[in-house]
C-alpha cells in the first residue's frame, strides 16, 4: 500500500499536492481532479482528457502497424472517389 503523505487544508479550503505526487501524476496547473468519498474516507483522482486518451491509443496502434490508410478502407468497401 502506498505511503500516506500528510497535507494541510488552508484557510481558503485548498490542499497543496506535494511535488513528488504532482510529478508522478504529470499534473499541471489547470488539470482537473475528482474527489470521491467512500466508507474509508476519500480518494483524489486526476481526470483524464478523453481526447488525449484517444490520441495516445491511435499513436500506439500506428506505431504497432495496426492502422490502415483511408485509400485501403475505400478499396475494401468498394468505394471510388472518381465517380
Amino acid at each position: 500500500m502506498a505511503k500516506a503523505i500528510p497535507v494541510r487544508l488552508d484557510d481558503r479550503g485548498r490542499i497543496l499536492i506535494p511535488r513528488t505526487i504532482r510529478e508522478a501524476l504529470r499534473a499541471e496547473p489547470g488539470d482537473v481532479f475528482f474527489i470521491q468519498q467512500d466508507e474509508n474516507g476519500m480518494r483524489i483522482m486526476k481526470g483524464e482528457d478523453p481526447f488525449d486518451a484517444l490520441a495516445d491509443d491511435a499513436i500506439r496502434e500506428d506505431d504497432a502497424g495496426e492502422t490502415i490508410s483511408f485509400d485501403e478502407i475505400l478499396r475494401r468497401e468498394g468505394i471510388s472517389l472518381d465517380e
